[in-house]
């Protein structure tokens, strides 16, 4: 017995031997594969240097991965100078190199390419960006003549496979032009990401080695290494996910497809390849998974609508390739360029039809229309009473009264033989209105306050002003349900049965354990709906202590106007990111869900990088949001889409003294340009001290009235 425990240890021990044996052949033909590869590479993994141009760029914001300003409430976030070195690659010989545009996000005025094997630095110059891949081509200047740069080889797309080796290179740390580039290893972890326009790794990747290519142990090239993420977009999406495991590069072979297009562009005339915009919103929202492609909305004046497509038009393929829900559908939308022809298939009415639409770029700027009233809201009756009506608007030329009762509606060139359809309610009248242009006659049947009697009334619609929003003349916010509820304000707690607990209180996210606080105004009552006010602090600010002294500021506005303050914490120094959006909006949707909540007039409220996450979250929920005020805050991330049936309002305030002035200015006329509704307001020897109670009682009541004046219509 002892002989077979000692045959059976010793041939252990042979075969654990042979083992380590062969694991170190492997290791050893893995480094030498490995520095192949390296040589085999370098002459085309090229290392550049910027300078000057912006001091500092965000790098973390919400639609960028962080924000902030160094010395202020609101900033202190991760910053990055303009001064490289970074890593890109040759495209082609003649001198193009292709990097990733967070490498120049901060517009350097100097740019020199190293070109392996030399000690010469080249000038190169931004001739093109490719903003939906978030790329940029570089033009060396100074070739001789004749001269033929190495260029790589594309792995093409239908060869990937998840699980094969792929090397991350960079060429920040090289001190010599003729050094190896620097590597880190991982795996091809996923193919066809962020809506078909790029691969996955598990590499360990820098940011100062985007640009660099992502290769094979052949050293061919799956694509070129970027910041990216599925849910925002700029120079600077997805920086957020530095480190974690997670990392994006763009396949070479869709970079070479599109390199005519963006060699075409010089130093004075730059081509910027845009993402192609369609125009629609699709029923279900944010189900994009769960229901078939089903147009909701067809904005005014887009590509949509010119090509003829309708709401309900059912979208069955793209491009020839079967959709069966809203995502597989932008996956194939989501790498198609402003100017594209696309050629779609839909149903309509039964019958299937070939639809050609070429993308638009951007936004689609429409006005929205404006009948020109504030309704009561939390009436039982059938029909909107109005409680204010706009001077000069088209219900007030038409002869609306305060008191008036609206109950039926006739839209816009409808047939003679079309009877006028009653108004079941405040929500019911403002989408029927949302579906209207500007200078459109409607005609509404109106029962006086004075005698009852019936009118029919025919109005023209204007479009939706600006600075009438926040007006004094506005009536008090604080009579716009009570009345109808039966609720006098200042009605003191306990005279509900039901109500609960009011003040501050935390609440817990059932799916995530989740904690966040809100605010629930004294005179609360489920039977008039508040409005709801999402406070997004800045950064350091997300302490209990913190959350007190901002609801400090705002408990006597939300106990004489209705309103509930939700605040959820970001806690330590962590600045907010595109994927606490999420977290976010199930904060707003499980306070709706435990109180009476009036959807219409839900509010993304921040300061600094709080308000740039404000201006972020208005533009991602848009089925949820319908307003944005954000404090010396700029829009870091990209403007979306108008929505017909999703208006979306802001409120803008920005101190002279603030260093983010030029910036909200921008931003402002950015949102003017695509007409959104804006109002705003600039502090006079104010910097970033809203939290000191600088900003001011007028203006905090102005955004109560503006807060209140979102169901206008």
């Amino acid at each position: 017995m002892y002989r077979y425990v000692f045959l059976a240890t010793v041939l252990a021990l042979g075969l654990n031997s042979t083992a380590r044996a062969q694991s170190d052949d492997l290791d050893d033909l893995f480094e030498k594969t490995t520095q192949a590869t390296l040589q085999a590479i370098s002459p085309w993994v090229v290392k550049i240097e910027t300078s000057g141009g912006t001091d500092v760029v965000r790098s973390g914001g919400p639609g960028a991965g962080g924000g902030g300003r160094p010395g202020q409430p609101g900033g202190g976030a991760m910053m990055r100078r303009g001064t490289g070195p970074t890593t890109g690659i040759i495209v082609h010989p003649d001198g193009y190199v292709i990097s990733s545009s967070f490498n120049f996000a901060n517009n350097p005025t100097t740019i020199r390419v190293l070109l392996p094997g030399t000690k010469e630095r080249k000038v190169a110059r931004v001739i093109a960006t490719d903003r939906v891949r978030m790329l940029t081509l570089l033009k060396l200047a100074d070739i001789p003549a004749g001269t033929k740069l190495p260029v790589p080889v594309a792995i093409p797309k239908a060869e990937m496979r998840v699980g094969t080796n792929a090397l991350a290179i960079g060429r920040t740390l090289n001190a010599e032009t003729d050094d190896l580039p620097s590597v880190a290893v991982g795996i091809l972890s996923a193919v066809d990401r962020i809506w078909g326009r790029a691969v996955q790794t598990d590499a360990k990747i820098s940011p100062a080695n985007y640009g660099g290519p992502l290769v094979d142990l052949g050293g061919r090239v799956y694509g070129v290494i970027v910041p990216a993420s599925p849910t925002s977009d700029g120079e600077l999406a997805g920086f957020e996910w530095y480190d974690s495991g997670i990392g994006f590069a763009v396949p070479l072979e869709d970079i070479l497809a599109t390199l005519p297009r963006l060699m075409k562009g010089t130093e004075k005339e730059p081509v910027n390849l845009r993402q192609g915009f369609l125009g629609v919103t699709m029923e279900g929202g944010e189900e994009m998974f769960e229901k078939k492609p089903i147009f909701g909305t067809i904005q005014p004046g887009s590509p949509a609508e010119k090509a003829g497509l309708k709401p309900k038009d059912v979208v069955l393929a793209v491009e020839g390739k079967a959709v069966r829900n809203f995502a597989q559908m932008r996956h194939q939308l989501g790498s198609k360029f402003e100017g594209d022809e696309i050629s779609l298939e839909i149903e309509r009415d039964g019958k299937k039809m070939p639809i050609k639409v070429t993308l638009g770029s951007g936004v689609a700027a429409f006005n929205q229309p404006f009948l020109g009233i504030l309704p009561i809201r939390d009436d039982n009756e059938p029909g909107v009473e109005v409680r204010y009506v706009f001077p000069k608007s088209g219900a007030d030329a038409a002869g609306i009264k305060v008191g008036d009762r609206i109950t039926k509606m006739t839209p816009a060139n409808a047939p003679p033989t079309v009877p006028p359809q009653p108004v079941a309610n405040r929500g019911a009248m403002m989408d029927s209105l949302l579906a209207h242009r500007p200078n459109a006659e409607i005609k509404v049947e109106v029962k006086r306050k004075a005698g009852g009697k019936v009118e029919t009334l025919t109005v023209k619609l204007g479009e939706l002003p600006e600075d009438v929003l926040g007006v004094k003349e506005l009536p008090d916010p604080s009579k716009a349900s009570a009345r109808k509820a039966g609720i006098k304000p200042g009605d003191k707690p306990g005279a509900d049965p039901k109500k609960p607990e009011t003040g501050m209180q935390k609440m817990t996210l059932a799916a995530t354990g989740q904690d966040y606080w809100v605010y629930i105004p004294e005179g609360y009552t489920p039977r008039v709906a508040c409005a709801v006010m999402v406070w997004l602090h800045p950064l350091g600010k997300g302490k209990e202590r913190d959350i007190e002294d901002f609801i400090s500021i705002w408990a006597t506005f939300c106990d004489d106007h209705n309103i509930i303050l939700v605040c959820p914490p970001k806690e330590g120094m962590a600045t907010w990111t595109a994927i606490d959006s999420d977290y976010v909006a199930q904060c707003i949707r499980n306070t709706a869900a435990t109180y009476t909540v009036d959807l219409r007039r839900v509010v993304a409220h921040g300061l600094g990088v709080g308000g740039e996450m404000a201006l972020y979250l208005g533009f991602k929920e848009r089925a949820l949001i319908r307003g944005v005020a954000a404090i010396g805050a700029p829009m870091t991330s990209a403007m979306k889409e108008r929505v017909t049936n999703q208006p979306l309002s802001f409120f803008l305030v920005c101190g002279d003294k603030d260093r983010a002035l030029e910036e909200v200015k921008d931003s402002v006329k950015r949102l003017k340009e695509a007409r959104f509704p804006v109002l705003y307001r600039e502090i006079k020897n104010m910097g970033h001290e809203y939290l000191d109670g600088k900003l001011g009682v007028p203006t905090l009541e102005e955004l109560v009235r503006w807060l209140d004046s979102l169901d206008r219509m």
